[in-house]
């Protein structure tokens, strides 16, 4: 399999469009449908061919279509969209809010279409995106898709479609969620003396640090922590405010994740 089409070449059609090249990917074989001029041209120097809209690929026969647009813009393309789909592409879509059956109503019943939801950290080849398939898709398809899909980080199987509120208000919104602790941090830091430049500093080189320790390190996330904690030392003090269980950080952190999960389920029937 090799033809890939493009709708939407923003941050993460951008992340995904990287990570198919260095997959191997041929530019000779991408399309990428995107009405931005500024972006267009940089997809020239990259030797993408690129256009405003579809209309100049209606004689391209594509392995799989990925369609990264705006929730409010997908009714516009979804017509285009099924022009390719009729020819037997599978359908790689990271739109919010539009689960596998809007998509099978748009383009019919025997569409083959991958519904997914990746993160930023993808544009880094750190990303991780979870993934549903429905039935039309054949094995040949799915792991064409997450070879693109692996070519930005990690990708997680998921058989119950339902579950992907949950990716999305952990891993979808987590890099927030992780912004906001380095944000924390920081302005904790300032609060103990450190001027603003030293204190973010310190407080991003942690947070970095932490990660790819994590990332490199067999151990689970609560061995790496105990291993950093000495009994009635500097980090026990810490964490004996930070693991309350009333108002500690995990009870805190659910709050915030059920609360993402439930913005998504209602975003999905808006």
């Amino acid at each position: 399999m090799s033809g890939l089409l493009i709708f939407g070449c923003g941050k993460m059609g951008g992340a995904f469009l990287n990570g198919a090249l260095k997959n191997g990917q041929s530019p000779d074989g991408i399309r990428v449908v995107e009405p931005n001029a500024e972006i267009r041209a940089s997809l020239k120097n990259m030797n993408v061919i690129a256009a405003e809209t579809p209309e100049p690929f209606s004689d391209f026969c594509p392995d799989a279509v990925f369609v990264a647009v705006k929730p409010f813009l997908i009714e516009n393309i979804i017509n285009d969209v099924k022009a390719f789909t009729d020819k037997g592409a599978v359908l790689l879509s990271i739109v919010a809010g539009r689960p596998v059956a809007w998509f099978e109503e748009k383009l019919g019943k025997t569409a083959a279409i991958v519904r997914a939801m990746p993160n930023t950290p993808a544009a880094v080849g750190r990303g991780i995106t979870g993934i549903f398939a429905n039935k039309a898709v054949s094995d040949e398809q799915k792991n064409y898709v997450k070879s693109l899909l692996n070519a930005c980080g990690d990708t997680l199987d998921l058989k119950n479609e339902d579950l992907m509120d949950a990716v999305t208000a952990v891993s979808g919104s987590g890099p927030a969620y992780v912004f906001y602790l380095t944000e924390a941090l920081a302005q904790a830091a300032e609060a103990t003396g450190l001027n603003r430049a030293d204190a973010e500093r310190l407080a991003r080189a942690t947070v970095v640090g932490a990660a790819e320790l994590m990332r490199q390190s067999p151990e689970t996330p609560e061995t790496l922590r105990k291993n950093v904690t000495t009994p009635n030392g500097t980090t026990a003090a810490a964490l004996a405010v930070l693991t309350d269980e009333n108002s500690g950080f995990a009870p805190l952190m659910t709050k915030a994740v059920k609360a993402a999960e439930k913005r998504s389920k209602e975003l999905a029937t808006a």
